[in-house]
């Protein structure tokens, strides 16, 4: 794959990957491309199809799959999530750093893939401190946030494995995180930047 070097985010719900992209994206307008997952769970309010996910059914997306054009798929909570070839391309295509936010299954699908990408993992100071953010979003049922602590406990074990990631960031602090972040992408960045005046 051509164009600059993909990053791959990693990280419980909760633990901030969010906060520190949309600062990213939004200090670096061009550099950065999301590349759009694709998912079978329906649209929440306020989604648009094509911009936060590409909505497609169960039958759609395992067509895609057994026809070797996806990067990585997982199931969570009864639905497919996965990032298409395509998605990837399509950033790549912009001259931009494609941004991959993905579970730690995805991760280790990658791994398996000539993508090569800079793996990052933000992670919560603790799980009480997860529990609290997450329940502070008061987006969740009782059964679905219990649900995402399990995962996060499973995904936060999982992460320890040695060279796995190429950073991980505690985000305690949302400053000091995405310092951390901004100086391990500093060299792509750069260099995106300069392709693209040249």
């Amino acid at each position: 794959m051509q164009g600059p070097r993909p990053v791959v985010l990693s990280g419980p719900s909760g633990a901030g990957k969010s906060t520190l992209l949309k600062k990213l994206l939004k200090d670096y307008e061009n550099v950065f491309g999301f590349s759009v997952s694709h998912t079978t769970r329906q649209p929440r309010p306020g989604e648009v199809n094509g911009r936060d996910y590409h909505f497609v059914t169960r039958e759609e997306m395992q067509k895609e799959i057994d026809a070797g054009e996806f990067i990585e798929h997982a199931e969570f909570s009864g639905n497919m999530y996965g990032t298409s070839k395509g998605a990837v391309q399509a950033v790549q295509a912009q001259n931009q750093i494609c941004v991959l936010d993905i579970d730690i299954q995805g991760v280790k699908n990658i791994k398996k893939t000539e993508l090569n990408p800079i793996y990052i993992s933000v992670q919560p100071p603790s799980i009480e401190i997860l529990e609290k953010r997450l329940r502070d979003r008061k987006t969740e049922t009782e059964e679905s946030l219990q649900k995402r602590l399990t995962a996060a406990r499973v995904d936060l074990e999982l992460s320890k494995e040695p060279g796995l990631f190429d950073l991980v960031i505690i985000n305690d602090d949302l400053e000091k995180a995405y310092s951390e972040l901004k100086e391990v992408l500093l060299e792509e960045i750069k260099k995106t930047e300069e392709s693209r005046k040249s």
